[in-house]
C-alpha cells in the first residue's frame, strides 16, 4: 500500500491531533499551488531549527564564527530534552557537530548551543530569529527559544514556515545536502535523519525539517524535485509520521501536477544581515557628542579616487545639495577636506612645531569593516564604494575600498576599521538612507 493509501485508510480515523494546516508552492516562484489554514498561528515544534540553522550558515559567512570554532557547552543546553545529541555541561565541540546534529537528528541541546554561541544567550538569539523572521516577510511568527520546544507564543504558520524552507533552499544551496542526508557525523555520535522514511520513499524527496511536540503534532516542510521542477509543501498537526508523510507526498503529488514545466525563476531577495552590534567598551557616562574637526582625506585615499572620480564627484554633489545640513540623530555631518583644521595646519599657523599623536584602537584592532550592498558587476560596485568614500570622506578616510565577488554578485566593502568606526559609519549612512551592513573579523 502506498503512503497516499496509508493516509486515506486511515483518514476516517483522525489522522490529525493538532490543528490542521497545509500549503503548497512552487519552489522557483513562490506561487501557491494549494493552501489549506496556511496563516493559522500553530506549534511550529523543531520546524523551529530551520531558522535556528539559518542564522548559523548567516553567522558562518559573515565570519561571526567559524564552522570549526569550539562551543562550550553551557548547563541550559545540556538540559534540554529529547531529541538530543547527548551532550555535557562544559565540554567543547566544533559548530559544524552541532549544526549536523541539529539539521539531521532534530536536537534539542545543539539547537540551544548554537544560538547560545552566536548570540551569547538564547533570549539573544531568540530575537535575532524574530528580526530575520520580520526581513523574510514572516509577518505571523513568533520565536520564543531556538529549538521549538513548546513555549507560550512560539507561534508560526504553514505559510511563514514555507517560505522559511524556501530561503534556506536558495539563500544556502552550500549546506542544503545537509537535509538529505540518511545519517551523519556529529563529533561525538553518529545520527540518523529523523525525515529519512519520507527521503527514501518519494521520489525527489531531498528535505526539509520534520517537527514533534505534543501541542503541535507531527509537522513536515519537505522540498522534491523531478526534473526541472521543485516543489515545498508543508504539513502541521499529523497524529503520526505516517499519516504525516502520506499527506505530504499526497501535496507534493498535487504540486507537481499543478506546477508548469518551464518557468522562469524567480529566487527569494535574501534578508538583511541580522547581527547585533555588540560594542566591547563599557561607558560610565553618556557625554553630550560634540562637533570636533576630522583630518583630510590621505594621499592614498585621493590617489584611488581617480577612477571615473569626474562623474562620481558630480553624482555625489548633486546627492549631497539634497540633504538635509540638519545632524540626524546626533551625528553631526562629515565636514568637506577643506573646511578641516589639521593639528599639523593649526601648529604651522601659530608658528610651533607640531605635535605627532599615536592613536590606538580600543576595539583590539582595525579588523572591522562594512558592506555597502552587492551589485551586479564590479564596475557598479567600485562605482558605489567611490561616490560613499566621497560622501562620507570624514569617516571612511582611513578605510580600504574591496570589491568581493560571491556567487551573488559584487560586494562593495570598506575594510581596515575599528569595530566603533565601522558602527559610526553604518550609523552615517543609514541615516541618509543608504545600505550598510558592519563586517565582524574571519574566524
Amino acid at each position: 500500500m502506498g503512503l497516499v493509501a496509508i493516509f486515506v485508510a486511515l483518514g476516517a480515523a483522525g489522522a490529525w491531533s493538532a490543528p490542521y494546516a497545509a500549503l503548497v508552492i512552487d519552489a522557483r516562484t513562490g506561487e501557491v499551488l494549494h493552501e489549506t489554514n496556511a496563516d493559522t498561528r500553530l506549534h511550529p515544534a523543531s520546524l523551529t531549527k530551520m531558522m535556528t540553522l539559518y542564522i548559523a550558515f548567516e553567522a558562518v559567512e559573515h565570519g561571526e564564527i567559524g564552522l570549526d570554532d569550539e562551543v562550550r557547552i553551557s548547563k541550559k543546553a545540556a538540559a534540554e530534552p529529547p531529541s538530543k545529541l547527548g551532550l555535557r555541561a562544559g565540554q567543547k565541540i566544533k559548530l559544524r557537530y552541532l549544526i549536523r546534529a541539529a539539521a539531521v537528528k532534530s536536537a534539542n541541546d545543539a539547537a540551544t548551543a548554537i544560538g547560545e554561541a552566536i548570540e551569547g544567550s538564547e533570549a539573544a538569539f531568540a530575537r535575532r530569529m524574530n528580526r530575520t523572521a520580520q526581513a523574510m516577510g514572516m509577518t505571523r511568527t513568533t520565536f520564543k527559544n531556538a529549538n521549538g520546544l513548546t513555549e507560550e507564543g512560539h507561534m508560526s504558520t504553514a505559510r511563514d514556515m514555507t517560505t522559511l524552507g524556501r530561503h534556506m533552499l536558495y539563500d544556502y544551496p552550500e549546506y542544503y545536502n545537509l537535509f538529505s542526508r540518511q545519517s551523519t557525523d556529529a563529533g561525538i555520535a553518529t545520527v540518523s535523519n529523523t525525515n529519512r522514511r519520507l527521503l527514501s520513499s518519494y521520489r525527489g524527496a531531498d528535505g526539509i525539517k520534520t517537527g514533534y511536540t505534543r501541542a503541535a503534532g507531527f509537522n513536515l516542510v519537505a522540498s522534491a524535485h523531478r526534473g526541472g521542477e521543485r516543489v515545498i509543501a508543508t504539513v502541521f498537526g499529523g497524529r503520526s509520521v505516517v499519516t504525516r508523510n502520506a499527506k505530504v507526498a499526497e501535496l507534493l503529488d498535487l504540486g507537481f501536477q499543478r506546477a508548469p514545466s518551464r518557468v522562469a525563476m524567480r529566487l527569494p531577495a535574501k534578508p538583511a544581515y541580522g547581527a547585533t552590534i555588540r560594542m566591547a567598551m563599557a561607558l560610565t557616562t553618556s557625554p553630550r557628542p560634540v562637533a570636533r574637526p576630522l583630518p583630510g582625506p590621505s594621499e592614498a585615499l585621493i590617489a584611488a579616487l581617480t577612477l571615473n572620480v569626474a562623474s562620481a564627484v558630480e553624482e555625489a554633489q548633486a546627492e549631497m545639495a539634497t540633504r538635509s545640513a540638519v545632524p540626524v540623530a546626533g551625528i553631526p555631518p562629515a565636514p568637506r577636506p577643506e573646511d578641516v583644521a589639521t593639528p599639523v595646519a593649526v601648529a604651522a599657523a601659530a608658528g610651533q612645531d607640531p605635535e605627532i599623536v599615536t592613536r590606538l584602537s580600543s576595539s583590539g584592532g582595525r579588523h572591522w569593516g562594512i558592506k555597502v550592498g552587492r551589485y551586479g558587476s564590479r564596475y557598479q560596485a567600485e562605482r558605489v564604494l567611490l561616490q560613499t568614500a566621497l560622501r562620507e570622506i570624514g569617516t571612511l578616510d582611513e578605510a580600504l575600498r574591496k570589491v568581493v565577488q560571491t556567487p551573488r554578485g559584487f560586494e562593495a566593502q570598506f575594510i581596515g576599521m575599528a569595530r566603533e568606526e565601522a558602527a559610526l559609519a553604518c550609523r552615517r549612512l543609514q541615516a541618509s538612507g543608504a545600505s550598510c551592513t558592519p563586517i565582524g573579523p574571519a574566524s
